[in-house]
């Protein structure tokens, strides 16, 4: 009996330190994930605000990614016409014309077009039709340079990816419920953000590639004064007057039986008030 009770106190700290083996496996994995889920995303933040040759040296092989946009507003005498034009400039610079709209005022109808253009187009694209315009309204260029997010954006989605890889390799290990549910739920939210990350740079890309030109151009329309003489405005006050005059008519007509009603009832009355007064 004492050699069983021997062996069991002997297996048990085995046991033990097996399970708390995994326990801190886990833990671990969890304490790291703050210096493992960004570090070449550190690393960029400090190069980048370094100053010297170190900076350039870091961007120097790396593709500037610089967001263009315009936005051109004219007058025009022929909307059609400019539109065509507009049209054909944006089918010679491989663009297309992702919105068309139009819309009038008093005097005014303005066309609205949104155009994306590759952005190495994109400058020759504004010439072309600024020699089509004669005057400008409105002509505002920018450009952003987006290039440190994008870096930096990969940069982070990189180290969520190897951070999931290491999480499913974990998973792969786990032998209870709790440590399985754990390593889920981190999973689930590093997918969230490698989503997040992945569209924001989609995002990105589409708008570095293709550039944005925005263009109103509009056409006034002639308002034309009519003189009339003072002979023509007597004259059609004298037409005026006589159509009320036939207006009035025509609606007395249309009241008449009233009328000779209330005839009938004022003679009753006068007739009454006589009898009234001799009595």
């Amino acid at each position: 009996m004492k050699s069983l009770i021997a062996l069991f106190l002997l297996v048990l700290p085995l046991a033990c330190s097996q399970s708390s083996s995994d326990n801190e496996t886990v833990e671990h994995l969890y304490l790291e994930e703050e210096m493992a889920i960004e570090p070449n995303a550190s690393s960029l933040k400090r190069v980048v605000m370094d100053d010297g040759v170190s900076v350039g040296n870091a961007l120097e092989d790396v593709d500037q990614k610089i967001i263009k946009e315009s936005y051109l507003r004219f007058q025009t005498q022929d909307l059609e016409k400019t539109y065509n034009q507009i049209k054909q400039i944006v089918l010679q610079n491989k663009g297309f014309i992702q919105s068309d709209n139009t819309n009038k005022s008093y005097n005014t109808t303005t066309r609205h077009l949104t155009i994306r253009i590759p952005t190495s187009a994109f400058q020759n694209t504004l010439d072309s039709i600024s020699k089509h315009v004669s005057y400008f309204d409105s002509k505002n260029i920018s450009a952003r340079d987006v290039t440190e997010e994008f870096i930096d954006l990969e940069a982070r989605l990189k180290a969520k990816q190897t951070l999931e890889k290491r999480y499913l390799e974990l998973l792969n290990k786990a032998n209870n419920v709790k440590d399985i549910l754990e390593i889920e739920r981190e999973l689930s939210a590093i997918r969230e953000e490698i989503e997040a990350k992945q569209g924001r740079l989609k995002y990105l890309e589409d708008r570095v590639s293709l550039s944005t030109i925005n263009i109103e151009f509009y056409k006034q329309s002639a308002e034309t004064g009519i003189t009339v003489s003072y002979g023509s405005k007597m004259w059609n006050a004298i037409k005026s007057g006589f159509d009320a005059l036939s207006s009035f008519f025509l609606g007395v007509l249309y009241i008449w039986p009233f009328i000779i009603i209330l005839i009938i009832i004022f003679f009753v009355l006068k007739k009454w008030i006589n009898k009234s007064t001799k009595k």
